[in-house]
């Protein structure tokens, strides 16, 4: 009886076979009359899509810091600087300028300068001296000293003094300082500066680009213009270098030794960055040291009334 059973239940399932393939018989000769049907052309309209744009509260407050409304540059002889003026240009000077380095009894102090110290030492009686500063939306927000002596009937413009605050920075402010100060009776540039940035300002601004600067100028010309200048620290600079010495084997090229022990790490990070970007000449930056740049004026082409 289970046989019978399962005979029976073997030819049920069988002829649901039979049946199921004869439906699909069926089926297939009716299909191309339905692909033939569905064949006609037709528009299927989906939902129009959204696009949503996400900014992190990073991006937002970097677009804010970096938005300035309002630049304005301002040019002053040395008899219209005021001691307002100088009391905001020492502050700004301490609060960015640098701190002292390991080599100093001060080190990781912040580099200080009293606003009485600035007019004697950037300002002195005996010269043509002026002072350039920039207000970013009514803050003083870089400034620059400079002085004037003359040499061989020709002018001089010396760059004693080159600050930005630190939240100004990479914007183009020091070169818009340094632009301020030209005048077209200048002849020549010069400027002593640890930090990488200022030299690059400088020669954009004055020669052109910090890769047209001529050492050979710099050799045959630094003693005697320095020597002429009524700004001691200037006058009494000791040159170092493989332009002044060729046993010199500290990596400088051209600079100077002023025993002003500052911490370096960041200009030696702004180095790194810009010799992936331009060709420096000036060579490395040992302690104690400052670049020495002198150039000749790039003389402005004149337009046409």
């Amino acid at each position: 009886m289970e046989g019978a059973e399962g005979t029976e239940g073997t030819h049920a399932a069988h002829g649901a076979m039979t049946s199921g393939m004869a439906c699909l018989k069926e089926q297939s000769k009716s299909a191309p009359e339905e692909i033939s049907s569905d064949s006609r052309p037709h528009v299927t309209f989906l939902p129009q899509p959204q696009i949503a744009v996400f900014e992190s509260s990073w991006v937002l407050e970097r677009a804010r810091s970096f938005k300035m409304a309002k630049q304005l540059y301002e040019v002053f002889e040395r008899d219209e600087v005021t001691d307002d003026m100088l009391l905001h240009a020492a502050e700004l000077f301490s609060q960015n300028y640098a701190v002292w380095g390991e080599h100093s009894s001060r080190q990781g102090k912040r580099v200080i300068l009293s606003a009485r110290r600035l007019r004697p030492q950037y300002l002195p009686t005996n010269s043509r001296a002026s002072y350039v500063r920039v207000t970013v939306d009514g803050k003083l927000a870089g400034n620059a000293f400079a002085c004037r002596w003359p040499w061989q009937g020709k002018t001089i413009c010396w760059v004693t003094q080159l600050v930005v605050g630190m939240e100004y920075r990479d914007r183009g402010l020091a070169k818009g300082l340094l632009g301020a100060l030209r005048e077209d009776v200048d002849d020549i540039y010069g400027i002593m500066s640890s930090h990488p940035a200022a030299c690059l300002a400088a020669g954009a601004s004055f020669g052109g680009s910090i890769e047209k600067i001529s050492l050979d100028f710099i050799a045959k010309n630094a003693v005697s213009i320095m020597k002429a200048s009524p700004i001691s620290y200037v006058r009494n600079a000791n040159l170092r270098g493989s332009l002044f010495d060729t046993t010199d084997s500290t990596g400088l090229v051209s600079g100077v030794n002023t025993e002003f022990f500052v911490d370096h790490q960041e200009p030696l990070e702004a180095l790194s960055k810009v010799r992936e970007l331009w060709n420096w000449s000036l060579g490395e930056l040992p302690e104690g040291h400052e670049y020495l740049l002198i150039m000749a004026a790039k003389r402005r082409l004149s337009r046409p009334l």
